[in-house]
């Protein structure tokens, strides 16, 4: 599937998927524009945030890169002009912005306490905003969390009231909602850690390594559930809480290993497909779709997976 503009690539990076709109999230980096994907036509609206960046020369350091959901409306990083936006995916505009105190990576809204979270790794940090109300709601910093040695990847999760984040080099960390504290440093047995994903209900935390491994950690306790082997140069992977599976990525063997996970929390690797070299992110939506990006077409590949 092509994304408009991308033609001499795109520098993608963190991809999402709206439950409350019903559409997979496509920050279209250096495009300069949030791609909203219908996932049963296929069709494509565009909400250009920024002005477009200059040729695409690999990596994902610039332009729109990273979205979330929250309150009916989209909170979207931009590398480039270091602004987190607020975005009314119905009116397709801005309505509120705030300024990044540093180079952004991931960003996640949390509902419990209206923050927006905004990872900040060459800091070593989260920035975190505060949504002030009533009206146009509008971000205002609120709090720095250090995290020497990190952070890489976010998730919230709402049932436990924490958010789990990775140290680069084989630890995650529990985060308290409430008051942004430390809860808890667990070994995750990577290498590199990389991505994370989570599923609430089934208590399981989702831990991708560089090296190409998938870890299954107890959100409670951090003990390792379980593990399974994949393709080289693993980042950003994709969970379906309906068909119980990741879909991990790697960008070095070019290949996609699609992982169950039983009620246990084993994990062992279904098939693999091919992909592209440097695809290293990935989403889903509800219907069984997968979707993983093609930085240097500029482009996402898309996959049906369903029960066996």
């Amino acid at each position: 599937m092509a994304i408009p503009g991308g033609e001499g690539g795109i520098g993608f990076d963190d991809l999402g998927f709206s439950s409350y709109l019903h559409r997979v999230l496509v920050p279209a980096g250096g495009t300069g524009s949030l791609d909203l994907v219908d996932p049963e036509t296929r069709q494509l609206l565009r909400i250009p945030l920024a002005a477009r960046s200059g040729p695409f020369g690999g990596g994902h350091g610039e332009g729109i890169t990273s979205v979330d959901e929250g309150d009916g409306f989209l909170f979207v990083t931009d590398r480039t002009s270091l602004r987190l936006d607020v975005v009314d995916p119905k009116r397709r505009s801005v309505v509120s912005s705030a300024r990044l105190a540093f180079g952004p990576d991931y960003v996640r809204f949390v509902a419990e306490t209206d923050e927006i979270w905004v990872t900040q790794p060459s800091a070593e940090r989260i920035e975190v905003f505060r949504l002030q109300h009533p009206g146009t709601p509008k971000p205002s910093h609120a709090d720095f969390i250090a995290l020497p040695g990190g952070p890489e990847s976010l998730i919230i999760d709402h049932r436990r009231k924490r958010a789990f984040t990775h140290l680069w080099r084989g630890v995650t960390v529990a985060i308290r909602l409430e008051d942004h504290s430390i809860a808890a440093r667990w070994p995750n047995g990577c290498e590199g850690s990389r991505g994370i994903a989570l599923d609430e209900k089934r208590g399981f935390l989702f831990v991708a390594c560089d090296e190409g491994s998938l870890k299954v950690i107890n959100p409670d306790t951090g003990k390792i559930l379980g593990t399974a082997s994949s393709g080289d140069g693993v980042d950003i992977m994709a969970y379906s809480p309906r068909l119980g599976r990741i879909y991990l990525p790697g960008e070095a063997s070019a290949t996609m290993a699609i992982v169950g996970i039983s009620a246990a929390g084993s994990a062992t690797v279904l098939r693999t497909v091919r992909t592209v070299q440097g695809a290293h992110c990935a989403t889903a939506d509800d219907r069984g779709g997968i979707y993983v990006c093609d930085p240097a077409h500029g482009q996402l590949l898309v996959f049906k997976d369903a029960p066996q």
